[in-house]
């Protein structure tokens, strides 16, 4: 297929949770659909990544490409309206923002109190920021990608995976409810918490489900980290991350093991083997800059800091483009051994 002059090709995309990081997934998204050669057959997402993967289907169905990129931008733009007060200050370097000290106390109480404590009303901002932006009747009706939003079920800790058919408010929440925070979100009289315990994001429905065979990961949690926390709060920081980081780490490593078996094998492949080895991932990330990040961040509100991300993430995809858009249909751009052996 042409786009003026540029072949487009379909790519799917597995967008990882983050919390206000998922400002950083926004810019990549923008710049994508700016770019126009990339079109999208299926989304997997989880919490921030769910979140961005809702109003890139619903941008998508009312106004194409460039519907999307509005919807991403009035999102965030709620986001950073919703709360009453600032709850950020700007760094002492003058990059990024920190966590007010009266708002970093009140995520210590999270230790101690219940979200039935601590927010007896259950009061939740983004409720009225998703059902206000997203026509999910219409998204189950013709979403113009296959979604597939992650959740935890809470009384199991399972995966379950949300699909097209299943859309609703209450799932993207329930993929982004953390448990310290909000009560669990009941559906179908089940109740589920934020989809990162579980798969962060899940991949495998993008290999069964999609046509493409080419799957981008945008990551907002580095692979690995320069240093080892030593503080109490750090360490209870990297413990919730590598918590959230675990199932797709084990995934993304079957991955990798299944792409070498499939390569090493003299016997002729049969249908799974090669769907294997047609299997082609490409990756988005930064450690650098997100990894640096402190992680109360995750839950700051501030457009200053979503635009920087959003600037971030527009120059990442940007050179992924002109290095590795030409690969998309024909091969991987990213060795999975060496990144989750």
């Amino acid at each position: 297929m042409i786009f003026g002059k540029r072949a487009v090709r379909r790519l799917n995309l597995a967008l990882q949770g983050g919390g206000a990081h998922g400002a950083f997934t926004w810019g990549v998204l923008d710049r994508l659909l700016e770019d126009g050669r990339m079109r999208f057959d299926g989304v997997s997402g989880t919490s921030a990544g769910a979140m961005n993967a809702v109003m890139l289907a619903q941008g998508l169905s009312v106004g194409g490409a460039d519907g999307a990129r509005q919807a991403l931008a009035d999102f965030w733009s709620a986001v950073a309206r919703s709360l009453p007060f600032d709850v950020t200050l700007p760094a002492a370097d003058g990059q990024g923002v920190v966590i007010a000290p009266p708002f970093k106390m009140m995520l210590q109480w999270t230790h101690y109190l219940s979200p039935d404590q601590l927010n007896p009303f259950d009061l939740n901002p983004l409720r009225d920021i998703v059902s206000a932006q997203v026509d999910f009747a219409r998204l189950r009706r013709a979403s113009p990608v296959k979604l597939f939003i992650a959740t935890t079920h809470a009384n199991s800790g399972k995966l379950r995976v949300f699909r097209n058919a299943e859309l609703s408010a209450d799932v993207v929440l329930a993929s982004a409810c953390l448990p310290t925070l909000h009560r669990a979100i009941v559906i179908d009289d089940e109740p589920y918490w934020d989809g990162g315990y579980a798969a962060n994001p899940a991949v495998f429905p993008l290999f069964y489900e999609c046509v493409s065979r080419d799957i981008l990961l945008v990551l907002l949690t580095p692979l690995k980290h320069a240093e080892t926390p030593a503080s109490a709060t750090d360490i209870r920081c990297r413990i919730l991350e590598i918590a959230f980081n675990s199932t797709f780490l084990r995934e993304m490593r079957m991955f990798a093991h299944l792409r070498d078996y499939t390569r090493r094998s003299w016997l002729p492949l049969g249908r799974f083997e090669r769907r294997v080895s047609q299997t082609r991932f490409h990756l988005i990330g930064a450690e650098d800059l997100l990894g640096a990040l402190p992680a109360e961040t995750k839950l700051a509100a501030n457009m200053q800091f979503f635009e920087m991300l959003r600037d971030q993430g527009r120059a990442r995809a940007d050179d992924w483009l002109q290095a590795h858009a030409e690969q998309v249909g024909r091969h991987s751009s990213v060795d999975l051994g060496a990144l989750f052996y």
